[in-house]
């Protein structure tokens, strides 16, 4: 089962009834809740809307760039928790193949494998946070435009450490191995209830220049990081896992490109070609061709067609 959620905040109105009993039957419009294994999600509040409202988006973006050792924002609650309970619970239930395991003299952990068939509240969650409405929210607090999502979560999904695992302290990739995209940032939300902080594995932000921890994030239920990638973005987590009753530590994350063409003139490049066209049109392309592009942007500005 897998739910998509591409739908803005506000729930869509269906703006004429369908006629017939049959029709009715075999199409009704969507409901407010969103069921997964019997538990139902009152779908406008899977995500606070509250830190959406415009002041808000000013108040956290000039938080993540006052953060130490660099900009980084943590917040609480943003998924309604039952979902995350019901992300949680679906660790256990993807299959072997589902997982890659790493263990170098760098890192001890497990991730889900690039494109794996998620669980139902998984999916959701991805979902949301790859869609429009909250990736240009992403982009409102981060200062990044034109981000774009993974869907096949390259370096993200679900992430596992157990007992005696740590991560040292690194930077994390510059590009996307596959799509050549520049990372901008990863965004990370933790699973583990009742977390007690001398169980170690909490999350290390550093100062390179110091060659010390300045900020520990500890992986709280529902704690979220957003976390941009840059030169002095060294993180990890050195101290060991050691849960007393053995318990893993969890978490889901995602990454965030942008295109190093994003946001430039692409000319021709960005419009439809037709197979046949006015010989008005052709006549103007040829003139383009013929004209420096500098003069040719100049001209179209002064005609208010830039």
């Amino acid at each position: 089962m897998s739910a998509v959620l591409s739908f803005p905040l506000d729930s869509p109105v269906l703006e004429q009834p369908l006629a017939g009993a049959l029709l009715e039957a075999r199409f009704q419009p969507p409901t407010d809740f969103i069921s997964i294994r019997g538990v139902r999600l009152p779908r406008a509040e899977l995500v606070d809307r509250s830190l959406f409202a415009p002041e808000q988006r000013e108040r956290l973006h000039q938080k993540l760039l006052a953060a130490s050792p660099f900009p980084h924002l943590v917040l609480e609650n943003i998924f309604h928790p039952t979902l995350l309970e019901l992300v949680a619970e679906e660790f256990d239930m993807l299959p072997d193949g589902g997982w890659a395991d790493i263990k170098t003299e760098y890192e001890s952990t497990r991730r889900s494998v690039l494109g794996v068939a998620l669980g139902p509240a998984s999916q959701l969650y991805f979902d949301i946070i790859h869609s429009g409405w909250f990736i240009d929210w992403l982009s409102s607090l981060s200062g990044v435009d034109y981000l774009l999502p993974d869907p096949k979560l390259f370096g993200g999904g679900l992430h596992e450490s157990r007992t005696g695992a740590t991560f040292a302290v690194h930077r994390d990739f510059n590009r996307h191995r596959h799509l050549g995209l520049k990372n901008e940032m990863v965004f990370i939300t933790y699973l583990n209830k009742g977390w007690d902080p001398a169980w170690g594995s909490g999350l290390e932000l550093w100062d390179k220049k110091q060659d010390r921890c300045v900020t520990t994030v500890q992986p709280e239920f529902g704690r979220t990081i957003l976390l941009p990638h840059g030169p002095a973005s060294y993180h990890g987590h050195t101290r060991p896992l050691q849960a007393p009753d053995g318990r893993p530590r969890r978490s889901v994350a995602a990454y965030y490109y942008t295109s190093p063409l994003a946001g430039k003139q692409h000319g021709d490049e960005s419009a439809s070609v037709f197979m046949k066209t006015h010989r008005v049109d052709r006549v103007k392309a040829v003139a383009r061709m013929l004209t420096p592009p500098v003069v040719w942007l100049l001209a179209r500005k002064v005609s208010g067609r830039a």
